[in-house]
């Protein structure tokens, strides 16, 4: 165990990014364990207050602690982002195997339809797809997740390819096994590497968009602490408190580099 978790030991930037992306999930998950404040309760006296050691964050124009209402809006985009790429992933493993395994026609037309979502806009995409399925965090899953279904799909259609011309597939075969279980024992275990770097690539991309649609308008209504809406709300405020903006942003853009960091890591050290 120990000899697979070393070559990660000595790279002191990803220790770093997968302790904070560990913060993260656990603060989405607990916040109440890193601060005490309620995220939705008001105290006009101390509204507008800058960062200090009571407020880590400072406070908002209604006086809410900033760090509590970053760290309660962790909950909603971990939640949103996680089914976004969870359905991603189903959807992508899916058309990646059928393409891959039947090939022909079938192969043609799914990929086509492929490129011509890889084609579109990212957020371009989301915008239109939640737009006609209305506002919330489950629109806005469903709508990212087909924006990045298409490289899974991708990916996935690729590894089948490799992993079927292996002589162990063959030999499966030959043995007697049926195409089920040989994707099933031999295909996909052999295809998730890929796919896993591509999960956490995504993910980052997944933050990004989610919170881009909540800073649009389009995600959990007020007060829910959203990591898009708190950057929406405190735009505002720029000029006298330009921390309303600046650090929950800054906290969405340490998400996603460190994401990039870690995937980026266990491509390298993979290959």
């Amino acid at each position: 165990m120990f000899e697979v978790v070393r070559p990660f030991l000595r790279r002191p930037g990803f220790v770093l990014a997968a302790a904070f992306i560990a913060f993260v999930v656990v603060s989405g998950l607990f916040p109440g364990v890193f601060t005490s404040y309620d995220p939705t309760a008001t105290t006009p006296a101390e509204k507008l207050r800058g960062p200090g050691l009571d407020h880590l964050f400072g406070t908002d124009e209604l006086g809410r602690d900033l760090f509590s209402r970053v760290l309660h809006g962790s909950t909603l985009t971990i939640r949103t982002t996680g089914g976004a790429v969870l359905i991603a992933i189903v959807a992508g493993l899916a058309l990646g195997v059928v393409a891959g395994f039947l090939g022909g026609w079938i192969d043609s037309l799914l990929m086509r339809t492929v490129d011509v979502a890889l084609a579109l806009p990212l957020l371009l995409l989301a915008l239109a797809i939640v737009t006609a399925l209305g506002f919330g965090m489950l629109p806005m899953a469903i709508a990212v997740s087909v924006g990045i279904m298409p490289g899974f799909a991708r990916t996935t259609r690729a590894e089948v390819f490799r992993v079927k011309g292996q002589a162990y597939v063959e030999a499966a075969r030959t043995g007697g096994a049926s195409w089920i279980r040989v994707m099933w024992r031999h295909v996909l275990p052999n295809s998730w590497g890929p796919v896993m770097v591509l999960a956490i690539l995504d993910f980052g991309t997944a933050v990004l968009s989610i919170s881009s649609l909540s800073f649009l308008g389009f995600g959990a209504p007020p007060p829910a602490a959203e990591w898009g809406t708190l950057i929406s709300s405190g735009r505002n405020y720029l000029v006298t408190s330009p921390w309303l903006s600046l650090l929950p942003g800054l906290f969405v853009g340490l998400v996603v580099f460190s994401l990039n960091h870690v995937a980026r890591t266990l491509e390298e050290v993979r290959s």
